[in-house]
């Protein structure tokens, strides 16, 4: 029996060359699974492995009521996927928005399997989301709904089982209201339950920055490897939260020069560079980047278009895709975000030679310095900032080179290589350990 037919057929597509409606283009589970049937099909995958790796191992869904500031009681429904538990405990942020979505919540979890594969750290992927505008609710309301949601995955999580960690909509309050909800179910403290905590409560030193530092050494190792300078590399940032912000920070910092900031609100651009840090004060002031007097307004969605040397999506997913990827004009596309490039969009990029820093390798960096403050938890003893930035660099620059020469040996882009190294080691530990039955 070949691996293709165990797929089912709407399934069988291959992203060079499959047309899809935009409705599927833009679904993240469809997206995510038609790279991993790319690469499990560059892979020569065994039919078994094909099946068990391509599907979550655990969907919960939740509904529960949680009391309103007004006196009324509303019902939320939370989702939390743990796609793989091979290589060690589900791992993966929680979202607040208000289109969540199973779907979503499976391709995230399904990605961070493959990201913490590609960084070669110890977890497996998950993932959990709530229903809700965040932004409309009070302080208070948050606080009850996230301890309620807690409650009702009691079960599913832990240091050992799943650790969950911050994402879209939720921040470190989130995860100290999280750690706190479980330490009082299990009667005792358990900081390592989750990570992206204040550092008082055994947050990471670091943890907040991580994400946009790796951002920042995989744009120089691919300065690097394509021969270009740091000197008068221009940059473009889509998103402005705590992964573009600090991304534009420390490239900034660098010595990259920041020339566009799109958040959904607005986009800025100044040709000379814009100043970061005045910016950060500014937005803080202000609410909004929109009004920065050292830049001029621009649309936020033709940004994204402008002439660059690296843009950086850093906010949400099907940011770029078949109807805007033509008209791309950066050397590096590096992907803050998880999914911001739609499989049809990643076909037109090839033909324009874009070279794209996968988001399974961009914004491993979050997860990476996670991981270290869950080591840090469980041992009691915490490293100097220094200390997490060193080893951060160092697993992020490595990751870069084995994709890269992944994708050398085999023939294949950096995403589909991304892609083959993770499933080969997912799979690889999966056959070591063999299937109950």
């Amino acid at each position: 029996m070949s691996t293709e037919s165990l797929i089912p057929v709407k399934e069988q597509r291959d992203p060079e060359t499959t047309t899809l409606t935009i409705e599927q283009e833009t679904n993240p589970w469809e997206a995510q699974a038609s790279r991993f049937d790319f690469a499990a099909r560059k892979l020569n995958l065994d039919p078994g492995l094909w099946k068990v790796l391509r599907y979550p191992t655990r969907e919960v869904i939740v509904h529960f009521p949680v009391g309103l500031d007004d006196g009324s009681v509303e019902v939320f429904t939370g989702y939390r996927v743990q796609h793989s538990i091979a290589r060690g405990p589900g791992k993966g942020g929680i979202r607040y928005a208000p289109d969540v979505s199973l779907d979503e919540v499976r391709a995230l979890a399904s990605w961070m399997t493959w990201k913490c594969a590609v960084v070669n750290i110890p977890f497996g992927g998950a993932k959990g989301g709530v229903i809700c505008d965040p932004k409309k609710m009070s302080q208070g309301e948050l606080e009850r709904m996230t301890r309620r949601y807690t409650a009702e995955l009691i079960e599913f999580i832990g240091p050992e089982k799943d650790v969950p960690a911050p994402d879209v909509g939720t921040d470190e309050q989130t995860m100290a209201w999280i750690m706190d909800t479980y330490s009082m179910h299990m009667r005792q403290t358990v900081t390592s339950v989750v990570t992206g905590k204040p550092v008082n409560i055994g947050g990471s030193r670091g943890r907040r920055e991580a994400t946009g530092r790796g951002v920042s050494v995989v744009c120089d190792q691919a300065i690097k490897y394509l021969d270009m300078s740091i000197d008068g590399c221009r940059v473009i940032v889509q998103g402005f939260g705590n992964v573009g912000s600090n991304s534009a920070k420390i490239l900034a910092e660098k010595g990259y020069t920041i020339i566009g900031i799109a958040e959904y609100d607005g986009g800025l651009f100044n040709s000379k560079g814009i100043n970061i840090p005045d910016l950060l004060a500014h937005r803080k002031a202000a609410g909004t980047i929109n009004g920065f007097p050292g830049a001029e307004a621009v649309d936020k969605d033709d940004l994204l278009t402008y002439p660059c040397e690296i843009l950086i999506p850093a906010a949400t997913e099907n940011v770029i895709t078949s109807r805007n990827a033509d008209r791309i004009r950066c050397r590096i596309l590096c992907e803050g975000a998880n999914g911001p490039t739609t499989t049809v969009a990643d076909e037109i990029l090839a033909d324009k030679r874009v070279f794209i820093i996968p988001d399974i390798l961009a914004n491993a960096g979050g997860v990476t310095t996670s991981y270290f403050e869950w080591v840090q938890d469980r041992m009691g003893y915490f490293w100097t900032e220094a200390e997490v930035n060193h080893r951060l660099d160092t697993i992020m620059s490595e990751s870069f080179k084995d994709v890269v020469n992944y994708a050398k040996t085999h023939s294949v882009n950096n995403r589909i290589a991304a892609y083959m190294l993770a499933i080969d080691r997912v799979a690889y530990t999966t056959k070591q350990r063999g299937f109950y039955a």
